[in-house]
């Protein structure tokens, strides 16, 4: 039998799980725009300087700012996109309220369409009639491509994004803190590969796509990145 701390921390653990399973999408991003965006960041300067101290400033700067900043832009994100949300179900409901046959007639036209029978259509629709809610449920979510229910808060999508965004950011930037610059930049980049082969990976597993070929594609985009930033390194020394 669990202890009451137990189960506060079962529970707690749960709603931990929950929130991340509904902000995985913002975790996927934020892995990737941390690591893309820093590493050619990290390149482009230790391109241009044999000071880790200079690119372990750059990238631990570019990194928080980034994270917080993606933060920002998520929590904006999600909260406008459930105003409109709001706004679309609220116009429904009032519709529906001032005419509930005409959408009652909608929802019918639209089940035989799919492939019920008539039969079948007129009993669905006939419960609809008497259960209001379910029946703004449907039309929210097949006519206007919104749920009732936005899942998790704003705060919870933004919070993910931050840690994702800040943990993959400091992958190529963690080298440069622990050894010298030649040592560094080897590291960095065998860290930083190895880090968007999985995120990639794990790309292709939720996507269910071939793993090889989201693996690819990610070490790609970082790679673009990193060979921006040593480029812009070169001339800018030059």
């Amino acid at each position: 039998m669990l202890t009451p701390i137990a189960r506060a921390a079962r529970a707690r653990a749960a709603r931990i799980r929950g929130s991340l399973l509904t902000s995985i999408g913002d975790v996927a991003f934020g892995m990737e725009d941390g690591a893309v965006s820093v590493a050619g960041l990290v390149f482009g300067v230790a391109a241009s300087t044999n000071d880790s101290q200079v690119v372990l400033l750059a990238g631990a700067t570019g990194a928080i700012a980034g994270a917080v900043s993606m933060m920002a832009g998520t929590y904006l994100d999600v909260t406008s996109e459930s105003s409109r949300a709001t706004a679309l179900v609220e116009g429904v409901r009032r519709e529906i309220a001032a005419d509930p046959a005409a959408a009652l007639l909608r929802v019918g036209e639209r089940l035989r369409t799919a492939g019920f029978t008539e039969v079948e259509a007129a009993g669905a629709t006939a419960a609809f009639g008497r259960n209001p809610d379910a029946l703004l449920d449907y039309v929210a979510a097949f006519e206007l491509g919104v749920p009732r229910d936005a899942g998790a808060e704003p705060w919870t999508h933004a919070a993910w994004m931050f840690v994702a965004d800040l943990i993959a950011a400091s992958i190529p930037v963690i080298p440069f803190a622990l050894f010298d610059i030649e040592t560094a930049r080897i590291v960095s980049l065998i860290l930083t590969g190895a880090l968007m082969a999985a995120l990639g990976i794990a790309r292709g597993l939720i996507g269910h796509e071939p793993v090889y070929r989201t693996a690819l594609q990610t070490m790609a985009i970082a790679g673009v990145a990193a060979l921006a930033g040593v480029l812009i390194g070169r001339l800018v020394t030059r």
